[in-house]
């Protein structure tokens, strides 16, 4: 592990990641550890302590992190999109007859990516969806559902910090196996938004991409210095 703000931050590859998120017994909540989530946990001692539990896995998810660790001289192995490990764990249920729940965006975001997703996976279980607009406190029926139908994976797509602090209060209580939040996700899968092209992806420009086309995320942009400046300031005085 890369230990970056005292985040232990997931080292191998992507494909070693989904394998053994799958094939674990025991539930496990996989954290898309860009800037603004990270920097989230740092603003909240229970979701930091959530993010550094056992049952959770924080991926480097955003060049921010990877960046950050190379700078502490910790590089990761590679920058892992949580996009592409939430597609992974589909592919394995479809192929496995696991069902998979999906939870938030608006409601027809989530019912077009349910729609897409059984279009490109026919053989794939979806288990329920619901939009991610209800309290927090005051979800029984939902969360009656989820159990009722029991899904492998669950998806939550409510961004940053509430699809955590919706993971981190209903974990012990849903039986699910593999818990993850997805951000917007669900836009892509849905049709609502595309995905940066390979080449953006591959120079890690995916973030420039995504701001040109959703301009509001500029903002969000501010978590990424303030994190490297706390990560460095961390390192050097722990030295």
């Amino acid at each position: 592990m890369t230990q970056i703000l005292g985040y232990n931050i997931y080292n191998k590859s992507k494909r070693e990641l989904i394998d053994f998120a799958v094939q674990r017994n025991d539930k496990i909540n996989i954290v898309s550890g860009n800037p603004e989530v990270l920097y989230n946990g740092l603003q909240d001692k229970a979701l930091y302590d959530f993010f550094n539990s056992k049952n959770t896995i924080i991926i480097p998810d955003g060049v921010g992190v990877v960046h950050t660790a190379r700078l502490l001289k910790e590089p990761v192995k590679e920058k892992i999109a949580g996009i592409e490990v939430m597609e992974g764990i589909i592919e394995y249920c479809a192929a496995n007859e696991k069902g998979i729940f999906l939870l938030g965006a608006e409601q027809a975001v989530v019912e077009n990516c349910m729609l897409n997703l059984m279009d490109k996976y026919p053989t794939l279980k979806i288990c329920g969806i619901h939009n991610g607009f209800f309290d927090l406190d005051n979800c029984e029926n939902l969360i009656e559902q989820i159990n009722k139908t029991k899904p492998f994976a669950i998806f939550v797509a409510m961004g940053s910090p509430r699809q955590d602090k919706f993971i981190m209060k209903y974990m012990d209580i849903l039986d699910v196996n593999i818990f993850m939040g997805v951000g917007g996700s669900f836009d892509i899968f849905g049709g609502k938004l595309k995905r940066a092209p390979k080449w953006m992806i591959k120079t890690n420009l995916e973030w420039l991409y995504r701001v040109i086309k959703e301009p509001v995320r500029i903002k969000r942009l501010a978590s990424i210095p303030k994190f490297m400046f706390l990560a460095v300031k961390d390192s050097k005085k722990n030295k």
